[in-house]
């Protein structure tokens, strides 16, 4: 669910999801998961509140990423 909504924030706000998640996480091997579900996933579907993203990766422990995602939501304001 976390990730669905990552990527979904993602695509509605133009974002390289798999870039941001680079940024946060460059140790880590590519997310396929991630991938995978950014190419199914349609823009607009389903509105998702950056507070709300933020609060659910927190939630889920990725401190890193919620960081990167408010940096990201911040350069489009």
């Amino acid at each position: 669910m976390m990730i669905n909504l990552y990527a979904q924030w993602c695509v509605n706000h133009e974002i390289d999801a798999v870039k941001l998640y680079k940024q946060a996480y460059p140790s880590q091997q590519d997310n396929e998961l991630l991938v995978s579900i950014i190419d199914d996933t349609e823009k607009n579907s389903l509105q998702v509140n950056t507070d709300t993203l933020l609060q659910v990766l927190q939630l889920f422990g990725n401190d890193d990423l919620a960081f990167e995602v408010s940096q990201a939501a911040l350069k489009q304001k």
